[in-house]
């Protein structure tokens, strides 16, 4: 069995995708899979699942929602399911780590930070290929409690990191003009992200449009005091002067 959260949350058999039926259901599941068997305690599930305002009866609702996703996994996995396990500290659903995406995928960004130094056509290949773990926006299918939504921001973090690398290798392994489009795009879904900025402005440069390198900063400077009321940070700031002066490392 295989599990996915980089994506709607879903249990994978033998190449085949399977819903887990039941809002609570996906979301128990959800909180165990981010929680990285460690055992999850009954009260941050009851607050995860019920919310601050839990009814009378949570204790025995959350043992019941337990016993369905037990069953549940059952019956997707014919028998082979990892085990849901009710301990002292709470409950853990044991899987392995090779089985769940969110943590298939943080091992490839680890393992291509560490190649790219000694390798870096393999690092870009391990990278583009944790990547493609992704179906669109984390645990996109349940109403997420406090654990959930945390997980969702730390992971969009991760994931906008990684894409950053993916394109940082090509502007400076590659042909930089390949990646201006996709840089122009990321830079206008993620406004606010400056490294995204910072790589745009060097594709730029080195593919002769120096002009145009310069506008995107004065772009993003008035929108930045336009809506923020702040200035681009020091890195754009010094990426702008190298520009400007022609600075051998932008080579």
């Amino acid at each position: 069995m295989k599990f996915r959260v980089l994506g709607s949350v879903e249990v994978e058999v033998d190449g085949r995708a399977h819903r887990i039926p039941g809002a609570r259901q996906r979301l128990l599941l959800a909180t165990l899979l981010v929680s990285g068997r460690r055992p999850v305690p009954a009260k941050l599930l009851q607050a995860e699942l019920w919310g601050e305002n839990s009814p009378p009866t949570v204790e025995n609702l959350l043992h019941v929602t337990v016993s369905r996703l037990r069953r549940t996994l059952r019956k997707i996995g014919g028998g082979r399911p990892p085990e849901l396990l009710t301990c002292a500290l709470g409950y853990l659903l044991d899987v392995d780590t090779d089985d769940l995406d969110l943590t298939v995928f943080r091992a490839g960004v680890a393992r291509a930070r560490v190649t790219r130094l000694t390798d870096p056509e393999r690092a870009h290949a391990i990278l583009q290929e944790s990547l493609g773990l992704w179906r669109g926006a984390p645990l996109q299918n349940i109403t997420a409690g406090p654990v959930c939504r945390a997980t969702v921001l730390q992971l969009e973090e991760e994931y906008l990191t990684a894409v950053e690398d993916g394109l940082r290798f090509s502007v400076e392994h590659r042909d930089p003009a390949y990646v201006v489009g996709e840089l122009r795009r990321m830079s206008f879904t993620h406004p606010w992200h400056e490294r995204f900025i910072d790589l745009l402005m060097i594709s730029l440069y080195r593919c002769g449009r120096q002009a145009e390198a310069i506008l995107t900063y004065h772009d993003v400077r008035e929108r930045l005091s336009r809506e923020l009321g702040v200035e681009p940070s020091a890195l754009l700031r010094n990426r702008l002067e190298e520009i400007l002066n022609h600075a051998p490392s932008l080579g």
